[in-house]
């Protein structure tokens, strides 16, 4: 076997004294013409590793060995063999596609005629051909990834370090990711890929998984998942109330982990665990055997889903007792000049109601998004938000939202506290009323550690819970939750889901934005969005009918659904 790519022993990082180590006694190889998935709860350390490989950050402790050169003292030397993109890449949006390559290409040296070929490699390569005038900007999410892919390949190197490179792309965008990389491991280069979504995890040969800066597994996902069969089981024949059964379920001491998957409810039973007692409280159903997947077997080794039960579940029940819409979209238009990014989209919600939008980037749900909260005038058509017209009545329609923006968005220099009780504020909430409701935000979102601490120096994992309690301190009669769950891991998607759940339960009308569609599962409808169009409407098993198939997965069915309108769109 040829010399590994990367060997690391022993390898240790800590940032302040005293503080918990995000890399403890870290040991592991790595070698050419294969992808190493890398995953782990936020703050497991994983993009600490990916900086110490890349020559960005000095260890404590340890040995490191990266194509053959110590990061420490050859950092010029290993970035001419060595690519890295970071989970933020710095392309420059006033700059177009091609103008940013060749930026990329005078910084990497390449010129002349490897320059030329470069060049029409990669755009081959990317699909970016047709959009080289564009600016960067005005890309969407999975082609800013794809050109961000192709900056960081400029100089073919031996090794390429990825940091969640597919946080914010659709499914689509994702795959088309995926066999990008897999093209480059053919050709001999290998990959470390850093991800939130076990699903990409699954694919990889080889997995390494981090937890508080420590290994907890290296081999491959079989390995890991293969112990939990005979422990993962779907929970059929269920009528209503999915969400509060998940919720009662995952109280349960038999219970490691749950997630809703159509009508289905998917659950892990801790091992030693008695599976026939969870039948007792749900008459007419039955638990049916299923392969355990890669996130199965993250939660279990992990130690489950957070067990407490939301707060926002004691809130008393209106969704039984005004059913009235409290969304409304009638014929929604946006132009931009010649360009219509969203045409005749037109939907309701009713109080209680989860509605999640989806749709590959720049198709325009977005777009639609924003027209529905009140942030992009329309062109044409009507919203309304709780009986109140936002064209005609917008600050008592505003009034009665919250908003969780995709991008964090709250105050990056004050601190968690300051942003609690600024916000406070904002939504006129009364010295009394503040003070008790900062204290259930900061308890509810786990915070109090971090307190203190600027907000945009916390982990992602917490920013998103700073922006979600700052969205429902005031508990708004609807909710907007744009990508909400964005780069987070697996377990913290599933706490954000149990609060959001409970809000939906006691009355909240939500509608939420994702790429995750195992997240879109936890919608009572979706609507699927297309070249500006709504292609598709209904329940998460509906979508999967229209697709052909009611047993398949509501990615694949999102896949099939795009793909046909597409295709329908190019006949005509």
């Amino acid at each position: 076997m040829t010399d590994p790519l990367i060997s690391v022993a022993g390898l240790g990082k800590s940032f302040r004294v005293g503080d918990v180590p995000a890399l403890q006694n870290l040991t592991f190889d790595v070698h050419a013409g294969e992808v190493t998935g890398l995953v782990g709860p936020d703050g497991a350390g994983k993009t600490t590793l990916l900086r110490l490989l890349a020559g960005l950050l000095d260890r404590d402790a340890g040995a490191v060995r990266v194509c053959g050169l110590d990061p420490r003292n050859s950092a010029q030397r290993l970035h001419a063999v060595l690519s890295y993109m970071p989970q933020k890449f710095g392309l420059y949006e006033d700059l177009t596609v091609m103008e940013n390559l060749s930026l990329y290409a005078d910084l990497r040296e390449v010129s002349g005629k490897s320059r030329t070929e470069r060049f029409e490699t990669l755009l081959e390569f990317t699909n970016l051909y047709p959009f080289t005038d564009r600016l960067a900007g005005a890309l969407s999410g999975g082609m800013k990834q794809k050109l961000g892919l192709a900056c960081s390949l400029i100089r073919k190197p031996r090794l390429l370090l990825l940091d969640e490179p597919s946080v914010g792309v659709d499914p689509i965008s994702r795959r088309e990711l995926w066999h990008m990389v897999q093209g480059l491991v053919d050709d001999g280069i290998g990959v470390i890929w850093s991800t939130a979504y076990l699903d990409e995890a699954e694919l990889c040969p080889r997995v390494l998984v981090l937890s508080e800066g420590q290994k907890i597994f290296d081999g491959m996902p079989q390995a890991m998942t293969e112990p939990l069969t005979g422990r993962t089981f779907h929970l059929t024949g269920m009528k209503a109330g999915r969400r509060r059964a998940l919720d009662d379920l995952l109280a349960s001491p038999d219970v490691i982990d749950g997630v809703i998957e159509g009508k289905n409810l998917r659950l892990v039973i801790r091992e030693g665990g008695d599976s026939d007692t969870l039948l007792e409280a749900f008459a007419n159903t039955k638990l049916v055997p299923v392969r355990p997947r890669f996130e199965d077997a993250f939660m279990d080794r992990l130690g489950g889903a957070r067990t407490s039960r939301s707060p926002f579940r004691a809130s008393p029940d209106l969704a039984k007792s005004d059913r009235d819409a409290s969304i409304r979209a009638d014929k929604l238009t946006k132009a931009f000049g010649d360009f219509v990014a969203a045409r005749d989209i037109s939907f309701e919600v009713a109080r209680g109601e989860i509605y999640g939008l989806i749709g590959p980037n720049g198709a325009g749900k977005s777009t639609t998004f924003k027209m529905l909260c009140g942030l992009l005038k329309p062109t044409s058509g009507h919203a309304s938000i709780a009986g109140f017209d936002l064209g005609q009545s917008p600050s008592e329609a505003r009034g009665r939202l919250g908003y969780m923006a995709q991008k964090f968005s709250l105050y990056g220099d004050l601190s968690v506290r300051q942003n609690l009780d600024f916000f406070a504020g904002v939504y006129g909430l009364t010295a009394e009323q503040r003070g008790a409701t900062v204290r259930q935000m900061i308890s509810t979102f786990d915070l109090n550690e971090l307190i203190n601490q600027n907000a945009g120096t916390i982990p992602l994992g917490h920013r998103q819970r700073l922006a979600l309690a700052c969205a429902v301190m005031h508990r708004p009669n609807v909710l907007f939750l744009d990508e909400p769950t964005s780069g987070v891991d697996p377990r913290t998607r599933r706490e954000f889901w149990s609060h959001i759940n409970a809000l939906a339960d006691s009355g909240t009308t939500i509608i939420v934005t994702t790429h995750f569609m195992e997240e879109a599962e936890y919608c009572d409808r979706v609507g699927l969005i297309y070249e500006g169009n709504m292609i598709a409407e209904g329940s998460p098993a509906a979508l999967k009918a229209a697709a052909g198939d009611p047993g398949m997965t509501l990615e694949n069915a999102f896949i099939q659904l795009v793909s046909a309108s597409h295709r329908d769109g190019a006949a005509a």
